[in-house]
């Protein structure tokens, strides 16, 4: 085999001297400490990662805490939205209501009020055509006794009456 070839073991063989090279400076890294140095550099290196993990697990958790808390959130605010709603379509009933029966009302006091004047106009225009018709009558009156008293002689008296007749009827 290889270690019991008798041409490695030539000092003008380069294998030679690489292997005696190479096994120089593993010596020499053992000597100095370089691999616990690499290793505690390793270790220090996955603590780190493992610390990095170990912030990122927990900012994790924060996030989907903070995601839970939002969607409480959120179904809160739908659900006072909602409510609110529900308030806003209940009141506006309620103000519908309220606005047909003030609308009613304020219908009937006009039909009320527009009812009274006509009987107003109707009882003023009654009171007008009766007075017409007595002047009238009272005028017919003066003028038949006019006429009539004219063919006979004047008395004093009568006409006094007879003047007096207009102011009486009314």
């Amino acid at each position: 085999m290889l270690f019991f070839d008798p041409h490695l073991y030539d000092l003008s063989n380069a294998e030679l001297w690489v292997a005696a090279g190479l096994l120089l400076f593993f010596g020499i890294l053992i000597f100095t400490g370089a691999f616990r140095m690499v290793g505690a550099a390793l270790d220090g290196k996955a603590t780190k990662i493992q610390s990095e993990l170990d912030e990122a697990a927990r900012l994790r958790a924060e996030a989907e805490a903070l995601l839970a808390q939002i969607k409480l959130e959120k179904a809160e605010a739908e659900a006072q939205a909602a409510d609110m709603l529900k308030a806003a379509e209940a009141d506006a009933r309620r103000l519908e209501e309220d606005a047909k029966v003030k609308l009613e009302e304020a219908l009937a006091r006009r039909q009320t009020l527009a009812e009274r004047r006509i009987a107003q106009a109707e009882a003023q225009a009654t009171a007008e055509v009766k007075a017409a018709a007595a002047e009238l009558a009272t005028k017919a009156a003066e003028d038949i006794l006019a006429a009539r008293l004219a063919s006979q002689t004047r008395d004093p008296l009568v006409d006094d009456a007879i003047a007096q007749l207009g102011t009486r009827l009314n």
